[in-house]
């Protein structure tokens, strides 16, 4: 009964999950690394063991597998919008052999709010035999209206305007292995804004940011980035100890049909340390995030600057609205414990803390950066969806001054 009630609970909160045979999702970087799963209990058993449940398994086909994995739920839209309705699917395969080939995946996201608001967003991870390239997309079609403050530290919490706009982003590189675990490439990188306009109608998005570049009806830029990256985790959807650093120059001239001549720099450092190495099958690690983000130039597209929770994946901030604070550079810090609760690894906890803080507003690009920060913190409870590939559904409570929100995730923010 006691087993019933905890999986009809789970699948309550975020929604409900399906998966096929989704055993050993992703691989280990290190083939001598083997973790003991058989005494270790996800939601698959549960389902199989209270509904006698038996997944048929997907066809194999010389070696190689495609696992899907599906959750719809009922949640906040960041940066306003209220309740929606947010799906994930997320496909998986192995173009190589699993003992030197990571996991390629797509993950198809798309959410409503019932009314005026939407995203369709596609990312993918393709990694070719062996690791010798990775391929990686983020494609969106998104239509907005969402929250937006102005620029700097200093914005206040209740002059704001909902800022109205569509958006499609067009991203793709290519990155080469030139020794392990280092990666470096090309890549180009789309944004166009259009049908921008406030919800004040006697207030231009212009005149409120007071910002004049990427404010008016739309805005357009299109350029070349240069990769470096460094990965030594063995899984990105729960990294166990293990390190992360990204590099990415980003630059955007006319001639490939910017509206304006601008650069971007972004930088981002992880880091995961074990607390208990002798005991790798229970969690018990400290993780932390940090990154950089700047325009090197004065004149980037407003809605293409700096903000909080507009990293790549959309994960920092918990805790802190997206878009509260904006800046020509923003620096980010997250630390987080993620330990355990019971010993076969079903449920689990994190307790986190963060710092965000912008350059302030004004035509210097570095603006006093550090002059003011916004903590923001939060705990979550941890259900083990997955234990081949040790991924758990995540549900967060987050907070910050003025603000709180729930949160729930397929896998660890970082």
């Amino acid at each position: 009964m006691l087993k019933r009630i905890l999986f009809i609970a789970v699948c309550l909160l975020p929604g409900a999950l399906f998966a096929q045979d989704a055993s050993n999702m992703l691989p280990q970087k290190d083939s001598t690394i083997k973790k003991d799963t058989a005494n270790q209990v996800d939601l698959i058993d549960i389902a199989k063991d209270v509904f006698h449940f038996h997944g048929t398994k997907v066809k194999q086909e010389k070696g190689k597998r495609v696992y899907f994995s599906f959750l719809p739920t009922s949640s906040s839209v960041p940066g306003g919008g209220g309740r929606a309705l947010v799906t994930s699917t997320t496909a998986g395969w192995y173009l190589g052999p699993r003992k030197t080939t990571n996991l390629s995946s797509i993950n198809f996201a798309p959410y409503w709010n019932f009314g005026s608001r939407y995203g369709l967003p596609l990312r993918s991870n393709v990694w070719l035999p062996n690791n010798t390239w990775l391929i990686q997309g983020d494609m969106r079609f998104l239509v907005y209206p969402q929250y937006t403050w102005g620029l700097g530290n200093q914005t206040n919490e209740d002059r704001k305007i909902l800022l109205d706009y569509k958006y499609i982003r067009f991203y793709q590189s290519a990155l080469k292995r030139i020794k392990p675990y280092l990666f470096a490439g090309l890549g180009y990188n789309l944004d166009y804004y259009f049908g921008i306009k406030s919800d004040e109608p006697t207030v231009a998005a212009k005149d409120f940011v007071n910002y004049p570049f990427g404010t008016g009806s739309h805005s357009f830029s299109s350029g070349l980035t240069f990769n470096l990256l460094y990965d030594t985790r063995n899984n990105s959807l729960n990294p166990l100890p293990g390190a992360y650093a990204n590099i990415v120059l980003r630059v955007n001239p006319t001639f490939l049909g910017s509206n304006q001549n601008w650069h971007s720099l972004f930088l981002d450092f992880r880091k995961y340390l074990a607390m208990n190495p002798a005991n790798p099958t229970q969690q018990n690690t400290l993780a932390f995030w940090t990154y950089f983000w700047s325009v090197l130039d004065s004149n980037a597209p407003y809605l293409s600057l700096p903000s909080i929770g507009w990293d790549p994946y959309n994960r920092s901030g918990e805790g802190i609205e997206q878009n509260r604070y904006r800046g020509k550079s923003l620096f980010y810090f997250q630390g987080e414990y993620r330990r355990d609760i019971t010993r076969n690894g079903l449920l689990g906890f994190v307790v986190f803390a963060s710092a965000t803080t912008v350059s302030n507003s004004g035509q210097d690009v570095s603006g006093n950066i550090f002059t003011s920060w916004h903590p923001a913190a939060g705990t979550g409870l941890r259900v083990k969806f997955n234990k081949g590939s040790n991924t758990n559904i995540g549900m967060d409570f987050a907070g910050s001054k003025g603000y709180s929100t729930v949160i729930f995730n397929i896998g660890e923010a970082f």
